[in-house]
């Protein structure tokens, strides 16, 4: 490292990554302070992200303040490029210049990214739903067609047809949030009048929704396809190019809108880390949710491997309610003899629009409007600070009196795909 500034991480702390992990680490150690190292100044709240793509909650709301966060912390808005854990520092890359930051303790909270697999076109024409900008994208995207349809209805079937490839929490919720979207804003065209969009999610599973248990995944296909959602599963996708989308097994599909949702993977800045890797590429921590072999770094989070002392043999899946409980036991390790991790998980749910949804609540299955209910009031609790929880509420009531806003909010790039939906520090994944 041939950096000639260095600064002290506050307190000792040193936490790169600002996503739901790394934030709430550094708000746990409350006033003895940290520093945290992230490209942007907020927290995203990823669970929220299919509302704020279709409407339902502005999304300003779904991202808090870094600062606001965590007030003690000290915030540096860059990205790590090295570490020297034989000297404690960290090299740090911002558009400020390089320097370096020393540290007693770093946190590694470095997130996930999306999984982007050898699909020819993936990267060129497919949306993705990772952060806020792709969420704005993909709404302008998807009003972009609508708008357009209505202008040349020979090219309706095909600017009306959306697929989404992967039915996991976010592929369903997405999918089923723009399709409210959609279905209110051709009330305002009759031109369209009689011309029905044709939706597809497919996944490579033998059913969607593998996380929940089969009756629940049960009622969302079930629910989905009465609303004219296609559901093909053990299907992929084999190639995007403008206009079409190809299946795996050759069937051609006319569209101008591929969404992919089809998982994440440990953010690949891990590896340029020099950090122990599993199979998978994610930190390999031990029962205290320190890295194996290195007594002063501490991984959590999408990124790391995390055993879990409530169910051996397993690592925690990727989700916040487990990347929180995480947090509070690594702040609380810091500061005394570190003491194993263990949490059992307390239920998982999606919503479905249309005041449908789906929940586990331990192992109680929960569906229909009671479901929906639930899914919204465990994602308003789980965000941070009761003015943000207010915001959304106020958004969600706004949205149940009045007619969708269907303006397009537009920024450099608003119409192509994926630019920005491998940026690594996003937070844990749906719930």
């Amino acid at each position: 490292m041939n950096s000639n500034r260095t600064r002290v991480a506050k307190g000792g702390v040193l936490v790169l990554g600002g996503g739901f992990a790394g934030s709430y680490v550094a708000r746990e150690l409350g006033r003895t302070g940290a520093t945290i190292v992230n490209p942007t100044n907020f927290m995203l709240y990823t669970p929220l992200l299919p509302e704020a793509a279709a409407g339902s909650v502005e999304p300003r709301h779904v991202a808090v303040p870094l600062r606001t966060m965590a007030p003690d912390a000290d915030l540096v808005l860059g990205s790590a490029v090295g570490v020297d854990p034989a000297r404690r520092i960290v090299e740090v890359e911002s558009d400020a210049g390089r320097f370096e930051l020393a540290y007693a303790d770093l946190v590694v909270a470095l997130g996930a990214v999306t999984r982007m697999p050898d699909i020819p076109g993936l990267c060129d024409h497919a949306f993705g739903l990772k952060d806020i900008a792709d969420a704005i994208r993909l709404r302008n995207h998807v009003l972009r067609q609508v708008e357009l349809a209505d202008a040349a209805p020979d090219q309706a079937v095909r600017r009306l047809t959306f697929v989404f490839a992967g039915a996991g929490f976010a592929g369903v919720e997405v999918l089923a949030e723009l399709h409210e979207l959609v279905s209110e804003a051709l009330t305002r065209h009759p031109r369209l009048a009689g011309i029905e969009p044709t939706w597809l999610l497919l996944d490579g599973g033998s059913r969607i929704l593998r996380q929940m248990p089969e009756q629940l995944a049960e009622f969302a296909h079930r629910t989905l396809g009465e609303r004219g959602v296609e559901i093909l599963t053990g299907t992929s996708l084999a190639s995007i190019e403008p206009g079409v989308a190809t299946l795996a097994g050759g069937r051609r599909i006319e569209t101008e809108t591929v969404v992919w949702t089809a998982g994440v993977t440990p953010n690949p800045l891990l590896r340029e880390l020099n950090l122990p890797l599993d199979g998978r590429g994610r930190v390999r921590v031990d029962e205290t949710l320190r890295v194996v072999g290195a007594p002063s770094i501490w991984a959590l989070g999408d990124c790391a491997a995390v055993p879990n002392g409530a169910t051996p043999g397993e690592t925690d899946p990727a989700t916040c309610q487990h990347a929180l409980r995480q947090a509070r036991v690594l702040a609380k390790n810091l500061r005394r003899t570190p003491r194993p991790y263990r949490y059992r998980t307390r239920g998982q749910m999606a919503t479905l629009g249309r005041r449908h949804g789906v929940a586990l609540i331990g192992r109680l299955p929960v569906n229909g409007l009671l479901g929906w209910h639930i899914a919204r009031g465990y994602h308003l609790l789980q965000l941070p600070f009761a003015a943000r929880r207010l915001r959304v509420l106020a958004d969600w009531t706004t949205a149940a009196m009045f007619r969708r806003d269907v303006a397009e909010l537009s920024f450099p790039g608003a119409q192509t795909a994926f630019p920005t939906s491998a940026l690594p520090e996003a937070p844990s994944g749906p719930r």
